[in-house]
Order: structure tokens, then C-alpha cells, then sequence
């Protein structure tokens, strides 16, 4: 039985199953005049044990996204992370969002998690994930600690999923993206197209997207017109992954701390090298508003 633990005020609805990579089921606004989803619900029907990119959100660590098949280079010692999606050749999103998290403390308005990985290759970490519902916001707050004899690059990510693309409009400002190659890693920083460009409200590209942006000063805006409602996103990040499959109900904007594959370009940007002992803590707010 998978457990679901509800958060609840007068502005928000979050559901979270520790059980499923410590993810999130949904984020509905409930301050307006009709519930809204502010990120894609998890069907309460859905059969059988739901999988993780089925969820409203989930938690990247201890890296985000794709790292290439060979793994990573630190300090003169080789580190292969292992597959962990079928048909995927790169590892992915790390591991914590495909575990058991722990329930440590629980409110009304508060969730706290944990996670052990002693035998994790080759990162073995510690790590506590903590929702709070704090008025028209949800506070997302995660945290990791290197429990491994030596220091490794770290990243934090959050892996939301949106509806709506078709009505959606978004606004974030970033300075550049890396475009990706076949297998889906990074090729060359480059200007930002103009149709992909959301300095100020823009339809989402119906082209497909699936690309990191860099300097981004860490807030964005999604806006529904036609539901009335808007979700702003802050996060102590610099990069954002947006993922817009054609066709699909749903597309991604990942708030990231550092580049798709990061621990193997030049200078492994974005990335915390945690010592033994060490943590690196990142804070993500999902904040309602009717319109």
C-alpha cells in the first residue's frame, strides 16, 4: 500500500508519497473560485503503483538530469553511475527520485523526509527533503550530505511537471542555452532563438524543446489565462531545463543548479564539491495567484 500524505491550508492542496522517490502526487490552488492544478495531478484512479514521471514533482540528486554513459572524472578517479531507466544508456536524475523516502516529521502543513544511500555508488549520501505550505506558498527544501570517504561534484534539482501547454505562457529570463546532441547531452552554448526567448509572458514553442538555459536569475512566472490562475517559481538555482513535448498535455521547467552533464564540462559548472561530511542545501517555492 503506497501511503499519501495530504498538506492543507486555506490557499493549497499538496499531496506527497514518500514511497515514490519521495515525489509529489499534486499541487492544487484552492483559493480561487474552483480548484486549480498548478502542476499535473497524479489521476486518483491510476492503477497499480504509480512510477515517478507520473507524479506532480519529484527530487534530483544527488545531480539532475543526464550524465554521459562513461560517467565522470574527479580527481584522477573514474566514477560510472549506473543506468537506471530502461532504454536509457545515460544515467539520470541521479537515484534519490527512485527510492523509499522516510517519514520524519509531519503537520498539517509540513512533510519532512529522509534518505540513506551508505552503499550508493559512486555517490553515498544523506539526504532530507522537506515540504512546507506557508499561505499561497509551497516551500521545497532538500538538502544532501556527502557520507562517502572522498569529495565528489553534488547538484540539486526538482523535476515538476505543468499542464496545460497549449494555454500556458511563461516568463524567465535566461542569458543562453546548450543545445543538445543525439544522445541527447550537451553540444555548444549558444544564444537564445528569439521564439524561445521569455523575457517577457510568451506562448510555449509548439517545435519541441527539451534544452537547458543558463544564467537565470532564479524566477519565473507560468500563467493560465484562460483557468485564472498563475504559478511563480524561485529557487536558489542559475539554470532551468525546459522540456516541451509536441503534441503532449503536459511540458517541464526544472529549476536546476547546474547544466545537463555538468560533470563533464569544462569546469563542471554549477556543481558543490562536497567534502566527506559535507552538504549542499537548496530551496524551490511554488507560489499560487488567482488572476
Amino acid at each position: 500500500m503506497i501511503e499519501r500524505f495530504v498538506l492543507r491550508n486555506a490557499n493549497l492542496v499538496a499531496e506527497v508519497l514518500p514511497q515514490v522517490g519521495g515525489g509529489l502526487a499534486r499541487l492544487d490552488w484552492i483559493a480561487g473560485a474552483t480548484p486549480t492544478a498548478l502542476l499535473r495531478a497524479l489521476p486518483p484512479d491510476a492503477p497499480g503503483v504509480p512510477t515517478p514521471s507520473q507524479l506532480a514533482c519529484f527530487p534530483l540528486l544527488p545531480w539532475s538530469n543526464r550524465m554521459a554513459p562513461s560517467g565522470f572524472t574527479f580527481e584522477g578517479r573514474q566514477c560510472v553511475p549506473a543506468p537506471n531507466r530502461a532504454g536509457e544508456p545515460c544515467p539520470i536524475h541521479g537515484d534519490g527520485w527512485q527510492q523509499a523516502w522516510r517519514v520524519t516529521h509531519r503537520t498539517q502543513t509540513t512533510l519532512t523526509l529522509t534518505l540513506a544511500r551508505p552503499d550508493a555508488a559512486p555517490f553515498s549520501y544523506e539526504a532530507e527533503l522537506r515540504y512546507t505550505l506557508d499561505g499561497a506558498a509551497l516551500l521545497v527544501d532538500i538538502a544532501v550530505r556527502n557520507t562517502g570517504a572522498e569529495a565528489l561534484p553534488f547538484g540539486i534539482g526538482l523535476h515538476p511537471w505543468m499542464p496545460d501547454p497549449q494555454g500556458a505562457r511563461l516568463q524567465a529570463v535566461a542569458d543562453g542555452l546548450w543545445f543538445s546532441g543525439p544522445d541527447k547531452l550537451p553540444l555548444t552554448r549558444s544564444d537564445i532563438p528569439a521564439h524561445w526567448r521569455f523575457d517577457t509572458p510568451a506562448a510555449l514553442p509548439q517545435d519541441g524543446v527539451d534544452h537547458v538555459f543558463d544564467g537565470w536569475p532564479g524566477r519565473g512566472r507560468i500563467a493560465w489565462p484562460e483557468r485564472a490562475v498563475a504559478l511563480d517559481i524561485e529557487a536558489d538555482m542559475d539554470y532551468f531545463i525546459l522540456y516541451i513535448p509536441p503534441g503532449r498535455d503536459f511540458f517541464c521547467f526544472e529549476p536546476v543548479d547546474h547544466p545537463i552533464n555538468a560533470h563533464n564540462l569544462p569546469g563542471q559548472p554549477g556543481l558543490s564539491v562536497l567534502a566527506p561530511g559535507a552538504t549542499l542545501d537548496r530551496r524551490c517555492i511554488f507560489r499560487g495567484t488567482s488572476l
